[in-house]
């Protein structure tokens, strides 16, 4: 059996728990910040999971994890 690809793009994005769960950060954190409350901001910052509809597409993407 041949070797798998990892997404190199999807690597960059998600982190996977020691669960096994995997994290995201939030888009629309980079840049036009002046317009954002300072609250929104805060909250932008913080990582999340990833849904469970697009788990395992994710987990596709990384056949041996990310740490």
């Amino acid at each position: 059996m041949p070797k798998l690809k990892t997404h190199k793009g999807a690597a960059k994005r998600f982190r996977t728990t020691a669960t096994g769960k995997i994290k995201r950060g939030h888009s629309h954190a980079r840049h036009i910040l002046t317009k954002k409350k300072a609250k929104r901001k805060r909250q932008l910052d913080i990582d999340t999971l990833v849904s469970e509809a697009d788990q395992k597409r994710v987990e596709e993407m990384l056949p041996y994890g990310r740490k």
